[in-house]
């Protein structure tokens, strides 16, 4: 890892940005010579010509720099200095350089983002007040100037969920930064645990249907003295710890279990069980078919911290209905995700999520939103029906997965005239 001084950042880069069009000129050259930036060489896809892990000095709170710093954490993928740019606004913990479905579409080069405060972009000193929108999109908006003193074609941002939420508000609060913009299966809250979720697990698929996932979870719920224990023996057999204990994780992912089944589309209504007719174990292994555990380990709750600690104050949430399970809950008291945030004040906002609204709904341009419709969080995606600047594109029957791919051929050609119509 080699870090480079600070002073030289203005003589340095200008020579370099003057003479970029010349072919003696390298990516290796101008990360030599940025301010803030240390770097190391990686294997990646062959589809790039170089590629590179930085760490992008960045303040703790843009607004006042005396705060501190810390270094945020940014794979650079690069094919030609004439090609456009793909930024990825997605980055839980860094997940490598793989080329994004849109970056393989445009052959573009690539600029991976690890979001502030997740993964090993982290302060020292983790101070949850400057987790907001407003610090994370300034965030993203320096990585962007940073690289247009090379890239001087068009730019594209995208995310998938949080990923997705992360590439609007930033276009929000810096609408010029970008040319183009596609977030994938973002939802847009205004609350702590937003209603229309309720609303949209009480309509989705066939009646028949969701009569089956309600009667499952109820079972379940009946036949939890059996089941609870599997949990422990589960945690035992893969080495991990469920610090939360086996019976508040039994009635976690028992309510889950619907919202599950609709946002991965993991199963097929036909294929669960009855829970009557089976054993205890075969009950626990659809469970985990369908709920990721991972969410409720130890590591995966330390992990996900920061992610509770902004649907909490800013981005919103869900919780669970308990009409129908509430009488059957020992040990939660209040069933939100809550929980598992951060050991802090959480106190929620949703001011900047309605101003993006608002703004996407008015004043937004060059968007296109993909969802899936049985995706549980499309019934948060918000209606820009009225702004003819952008494209929304909602696939039938699709799930938390959906991607351009998955659209019919006249649908991605629709999506792919647009990106070049866009400049693209």
């Amino acid at each position: 890892m080699k870090r480079i001084s600070d002073i030289l950042l203005i003589i340095l880069l200008t020579t370099f940005v003057a003479g970029c069009n010349n072919k003696s000129k390298t990516v290796l050259e101008f990360i030599q010579n940025a301010e803030g930036v240390t770097f190391k060489q990686v294997t990646g896809d062959t589809m790039f010509n170089a590629l590179y892990m930085l760490r992008f000095k960045q303040p703790i709170d843009h607004t006042d720099p005396s705060k501190g710093y810390f270094e945020q954490k940014v794979h650079w993928s690069h094919i030609d200095f004439n090609r456009p740019v793909v930024m990825v606004t997605e980055g839980y913990s860094m997940w490598g350089t793989y080329p994004t479905e849109l970056t393989q579409m445009l052959n573009t080069n690539q600029i991976v983002v690890e979001h502030r405060y997740f993964g090993e972009s982290v302060p020292d000193s983790l101070d949850y007040k400057y987790l907001t929108i407003q610090q994370a999109a300034a965030d993203h908006h320096r990585v962007i100037e940073f690289f247009k003193q090379i890239y001087k074609g068009s730019w594209l941002t995208t995310g998938i969920s949080k990923g997705g939420q992360t590439t609007l508000y930033h276009r929000q609060q810096y609408p010029d930064d970008v040319d183009v913009s596609v977030p994938y299966v973002a939802p847009i809250i205004f609350e702590q645990e937003d209603p229309r979720i309720y609303t949209f697990l009480d309509t989705v698929g066939t009646k028949k249907c969701r009569d089956r996932i309600e009667s499952f979870q109820e079972e379940t719920f009946k036949r939890r003295d059996e089941i609870i224990p599997l949990f422990s023996k589960f945690a035992e057999d893969k080495g991990i710890t469920f610090s939360l204990g086996a019976d508040v994780i039994f009635e976690y992912v028992t309510l889950e279990y619907s919202f599950a089944f609709w946002q991965w589309g993991r199963g097929n209504c036909e294929d669960i069980p009855d829970v009557s007719l089976i054993s205890a174990k075969e009950v626990f292994n659809h469970l985990l078919n369908i709920v990721p555990i991972t969410s409720y380990t130890d590591k995966g709750i330390e992990s996900s911290k920061s992610f509770y600690y902004q649907a909490y104050t800013q981005l919103g949430y869900y919780g669970y209905k308990l009409d129908k399970f509430g009488k059957y809950l020992k040990v939660v008291e209040h069933p939100t995700n809550s929980i598992f945030g951060p050991d802090v004040e959480m106190s929620f906002d949703p001011t900047q999520m309605r101003n993006v609204n608002n703004w996407l709904q008015t004043k937004a341009k060059n968007i296109i939103y993909i969802y899936g419709a049985a995706d549980t969080w499309s019934a948060c995606a918000p209606d820009v029906s009225m702004n003819k600047n952008c494209m929304f594109m909602m696939l039938k029957d699709g799930n938390h997965g959906t991607r351009i791919r998955n659209f019919s051929e006249s649908d991605k050609k629709r999506i792919t005239e647009k990106l070049k119509e866009w400049g693209m």
